[in-house]
């Protein structure tokens, strides 16, 4: 029952300092987005445009959430809504060229940031990490 709670706790700890710590580093490179924001926008610099719909399934958020980091995302310049030509009732979400120039530093910063957070361990540990999350995230969705 102890490793259940400790699982749990380390979860937790870890979501919030990634968060954080991605925060500030974004901050310390000039780059004015939070770690959700730049979620989206990562979605976007390769999809190039989505729903808001499909944005919210990717990274598993609800739309009224969603709805709020595209707004700020919007204010800030960074994308636009664009009325689908197919579907009226759907707004596609597309990038700006404000937020093109920002694609490769951001992703550098975002890299050199997670290449520090699991500095010294080993692929191996990393593969498995990376295969347990999976399971207990696939537990969660059944």
């Amino acid at each position: 029952m102890m490793l259940i709670k400790e699982i749990a706790v380390y979860v937790n700890i870890l979501n919030s300092r990634i968060k954080k710590g991605f925060f500030d580093k974004l901050q310390e490179n000039g780059i004015n987005i939070t770690p959700e924001q730049y979620l989206v926008l990562d979605i976007l610099w390769d999809q190039q445009s989505l729903s808001q719909q499909n944005i919210a399934d990717i990274i598993q958020k609800d739309k009224n959430s969603v709805t709020k980091i595209i707004d700020s995302l919007e204010k800030k310049s960074l994308v636009r809504r664009v009325v689908d030509k197919k579907d009226r009732r759907i707004n596609k979400i597309e990038l700006t060229d404000e937020a093109m120039a920002l694609e490769k530093l951001t992703t550098e910063v975002a890299i050199n940031f997670m290449n520090d957070v699991v500095k010294d361990i080993d692929k191996q540990e990393l593969d498995s990490f990376v295969n347990v999350m999976q399971r207990m995230k696939n537990n969660l969705e059944e």
